[in-house]
């Protein structure tokens, strides 16, 4: 049955809190963090008084509602959750105590994640520094069943609120699972090779480096597509986001990816992610590369390109890629002399083929997966949105 409960403005219920204080050098102190998009409030860090410059500060206590002047317009606000009671906030921030006897906090909470204070903030067109000031906010209106009927709407999406979260639980040790499957199917299909003879990439293939970003390669009239480091993923090329860098008709002959090279990144922040290797499979013509991508364009009568992918991406390949890079001021590196060195096992062609179709199979087996878990996933993330709707329209 659809109810329909009465708005009332906030201020009938929010009192506007202005305590300032003088921070203590010899102090420590909270402070927290706003989340923009009725994301809610989180502990931002712990600092010393003699470390912050403005001294005077706001101390916001539990089941207060906070709302940040400056980012207001993006859901900027939240209630002050009991962990951070105590922690501090510059004058940028407006405090305000609920008074729970008319509205509780848990009801405004839900309110602000449904996204309705949200839309009247934009509606005022917000747009300057100090756009939203405590009387607009008192000003708002939010729908206001009676106490109980609040409580019972409330400890209802916590109910529900708790059950998605235990499937997004779920759904996390799935890909977990999804993600340590891949890895040692991977790990097994290259684990029979250790008696296989071992040649250097540079005996396999062609290594080249790829063209270095500038000025004078802003993209004019001869623009060309290339690739950076986030386009090669860990077997796959990401087609998004597309860069064009102007590139002569000579040049372009030069540097044209082929459909079978393989691209392996040369540097990378993350140990995990060093190395990481793609087949391009030819699915943007007239394609080039940037330096920190290398292409290595394989000898097909000596390696399969699917398997010399596969196997840089698997465990033994890894522990392979890892042992050529280096570290230089907490970047993990590959040059491309290092990536020559690389050994990889190089059993016959007709078993590489067999490897390799086998790492394929499994791999569109896990992409299938990953897909549902990603269809699962968008469709947990619009369950909570559809429940606080379903409460504000008195459906709940």
């Amino acid at each position: 049955m659809m109810l329909s409960f009465p708005k009332v403005r906030l201020g009938s219920f929010l009192k506007y809190r202005k305590e300032h204080f003088t921070l203590d050098d010899s102090l420590r102190y909270k402070r927290v963090r706003v989340q923009l998009h009725n994301r809610g409030i989180v502990l931002r860090d712990v600092v010393a008084g003699a470390e912050l410059r403005t001294k005077r500060q706001q101390v916001v206590r539990a089941g207060d509602f906070l709302v940040a002047e400056i980012d207001a317009k993006v859901g900027g606000f939240g209630i002050i959750p009991a962990e951070v009671d105590g922690a501090i906030v510059s004058s940028h921030y407006f405090l305000f105590q609920i008074d729970e006897t008319q509205c509780q906090s848990g009801w405004l909470n839900a309110f602000i994640r449904a996204g309705g204070l949200e839309e009247q903030v934009k509606a005022r067109g917000t747009t300057n520094y100090a756009a939203i000031r405590p009387e607009h906010i008192l000003d708002f209106e939010i729908p206001l069943p009676p106490l109980p009927e609040q409580r019972r709407i409330v400890a209802r999406i916590e109910e529900l609120a708790a059950k998605i979260e235990e499937a997004r639980g779920l759904r996390r040790g799935s890909i977990i699972q999804t993600d340590a499957l891949e890895s040692s199917a991977t790990a097994e299909a290259f684990a029979s090779l250790s008696r296989a003879p071992r040649l250097s990439i540079q005996e396999l293939a062609e290594v080249r480096g790829g063209i270095q970003k500038g000025p004078h390669r802003a993209a004019g009239s001869n623009p060309v597509r290339y690739l950076t480091v986030a386009h090669v993923q860990r077997n796959y090329i990401c087609l998004s986001d597309p860069r064009f860098f102007e590139v002569s008709p000579e040049e372009l002959e030069r540097w044209r990816l082929e459909a079978g090279d393989v691209l392996i990144i040369e540097g990378n922040g993350s140990p995990a992610q060093i190395g990481r290797a793609a087949l391009f499979r030819g699915e943007i013509p007239d394609c080039v590369h940037q330096n920190h991508v290398i292409r290595i364009r394989p000898n097909r009568k000596l390696i399969d390109r699917e398997f010399l992918s596969s196997y840089l991406n698997s465990p033994p390949g890894q522990d392979e890629v890892h042992s050529q890079s280096r570290t230089t001021i907490g970047l993990r590196n590959l040059s491309i002399g290092r990536i020559k060195e690389i050994a990889v096992p190089v059993p016959p062609l007709d078993r590489q083929h067999r490897i390799a179709g086998h790492v394929a199979a499994m791999q569109a087996k896990l992409r299938e997966l990953r897909r549902v878990q990603a269809e699962t996933a968008a469709e947990l993330d619009a369950l909570l949105p559809s429940v606080l709707g379903k409460a504000f329209r008195g459906e709940l």
